[in-house]
């Protein structure tokens, strides 16, 4: 198997009236990467979670990616409550869309109204994933890593939390 293409960047594009709004290029590389069916010529699939209430951004996954978090579900005791969670965020909770031959997806009324998306989505990287925002959401996130940055020592380097075993801590 080849190498893994990631995500990296931050991008705002305008999202017009019938809600259509550009992948960024860079994006779209990793997602015909990301799926197995796709070939030159065809649009690329890729998988738009949108979770719970809470969630205040539209998770998207390669192909490729969402069937390992399936496969992981899937080896998950059947029944268990752990197992019906996910089913339900992951699956249910999830929309598989295609990028068009100009770049473009269309968001559903009813996702970027769960996001309070209008005139433009922000798209941030996520390594594995990216997620779209709506820009005055991601701005309000942003601050919150800023100051969680701010509350670090002086000599304090970010590469030093791949070193905690807490995943949760800190962030």
């Amino acid at each position: 198997m080849g190498r893994r293409l990631r995500f990296r960047g931050e991008f705002t594009n305008k999202v017009d009236g019938k809600g259509r709004v550009s992948i960024p290029a860079p994006f779209r590389r990793v997602l015909e990467a990301g799926d197995p069916d796709w070939t030159d010529g065809l649009n690329p699939n890729f998988v738009i979670v949108y979770g719970d209430h809470r969630r205040k951004y539209l998770e998207c996954y390669t192909i490729q990616e969402m069937e390992d978090v399936e496969d992981r579900i899937s080896r998950m005791k059947r029944g268990s409550q752990k197992r019906r969670v996910l089913e339900r965020l992951f699956s249910t909770q999830s929309v598989t869309t295609s990028v068009d031959e100009t770049g473009r997806i269309v968001l559903p009324a009813k996702l970027r109204e769960k996001i309070g998306i209008s005139s433009e989505a922000q798209f941030a990287s996520n390594v594995d994933t990216f997620q779209i925002w709506d820009p005055a959401t991601y701005e309000e996130e942003l601050a919150a890593t800023e100051e969680f940055l701010d509350e670090q020592a002086e000599d304090f380097d970010p590469l030093m939390l791949l070193d905690d075993d807490d995943e949760d801590e800190g962030l």
